[in-house]
């Protein structure tokens, strides 16, 4: 596995071994002790999987407390995938990292607990599968604007489709109220 550095301490963006030929490829999307050897010692407890269309934005959400830590990677398509360093008191906080996920290039990102997340579909459909280390828990679930101008991402998108969740999101500046990240 290759490890790519990325602008956030904490967040890995990897390209597994593929072995292909004529036929297709294989990979092994997970397999413990290998992330473990990473660092990434979280036990996962949720798989998930959203197919959205070209233009959608999903995010930047986050859960606090029972934050997430995520393994995420794109099976059919192509997405723009950023996290957002949402830790209060964290040198980097506020700061985003962004890169593009796909089929073709079969890179998966991890995205510790105390990072929101979000991600922008650049194909005309796209496969986003996941893997959490805690239960969605909507009580817990906050939602940072996408287009915070105090965050200043720059998506591939002007004008993107959103949830009605997702359309109401707060500045990041209305969350500090939350206690620091265990």
């Amino acid at each position: 596995m290759n490890v790519l550095p990325t602008s956030l301490p904490g967040i890995l963006l990897l390209e597994p071994k593929v072995f292909g030929d004529e036929r297709g490829f294989f990979l092994e999307t997970f397999r413990a002790e290998r992330y473990l050897s990473l660092g990434i010692a979280d036990r996962f407890v949720q798989d998930n999987w959203s197919r959205s269309r070209k233009g959608t934005l999903r995010g930047l959400h986050f859960q606090h407390p029972k934050g997430q830590g995520k393994l995420v990677m794109v099976t059919r398509g192509a997405v723009f995938d950023v996290t957002v360093d949402v830790r209060r008191g964290s040198p980097h906080f506020g700061k985003w990292f962004g890169a593009e996920l796909s089929e073709s290039n079969k890179r998966q990102m991890w995205i510790p607990p105390g990072f929101a997340h979000g991600f922008c579909v650049l194909s005309d459909e796209a496969d986003f599968q996941y893997k959490c280390t805690e239960t969605y828990a909507p009580e817990h679930e906050r939602t940072v604007l996408w287009n915070d101008p105090a965050i200043g991402i720059v998506w591939p998108v002007e004008r993107p489709l959103l949830s009605k969740k997702d359309e109401a999101a707060l500045p990041l500046s209305r969350h500090f109220d939350l206690p620091p990240f265990a």
